[in-house]
């Protein structure tokens, strides 16, 4: 596995990150969204969008949390993700999730919400919204839909999740 190295998303990774989200995707329609979400002052938060470079300073993986709410507390919703083809599989986009994670946990952040695999976001401690009393406004499968609490000390919300308006929920 290769050792990458993650930071914050910064502005001149912008046009790199559309291509690199294009890419790994069949339609630029996430590069797209992540574009919208990064011009949402109500949705972005500095520090969040987190990037992964390979040893010659290439983006290869981006993992993006923006502002939604749950029962009309905040919380974070994980999406998207995207590794490039030539590495997935090589532990980057682990890399940017466990980074990201790390940061909204440095930045008092208590839960992180997203729509993904299930054999891979468990990994790192997501498990059924359900079991936390998130729930999603659309048909999602319960193994799919999954939340981390990132405080112990905190309760997390409960209730129906409401994404920023760029997600078109």
């Amino acid at each position: 596995m290769t050792p990458w190295a993650t930071r914050p998303e910064l502005p001149r990774d912008a046009p790199a990150l559309h291509a690199l989200i294009a890419e790994a995707f069949p339609t630029a329609e996430e590069a797209d969204l992540v574009d919208a979400l990064r011009a949402d002052a109500s949705a972005w938060i500095e520090g969040l969008s987190t990037v992964a470079t390979d040893e010659n300073g290439r983006l290869v993986a981006h993992a993006l949390r923006t502002r939604a709410t749950v029962g009309g507390e905040p919380v974070l919703a994980l999406a998207p993700c995207a590794t490039l083809p030539d590495v997935q599989g090589r532990g980057a986009g682990s890399a940017v999730i466990r980074a990201g994670l790390e940061a909204a946990r440095g930045q008092g952040e208590n839960a992180v919400v997203v729509l993904g695999h299930p054999d891979f976001y468990p990994r790192f401690g997501f498990e059924p919204a359900s079991l936390a009393g998130i729930t999603s406004p659309f048909d999602a499968p319960d193994d799919a839909f999954l939340a981390v609490a990132l405080d112990s000390a905190r309760p997390v919300p409960r209730g129906e999740i409401s994404y920023p308006e760029a997600f078109g929920i």
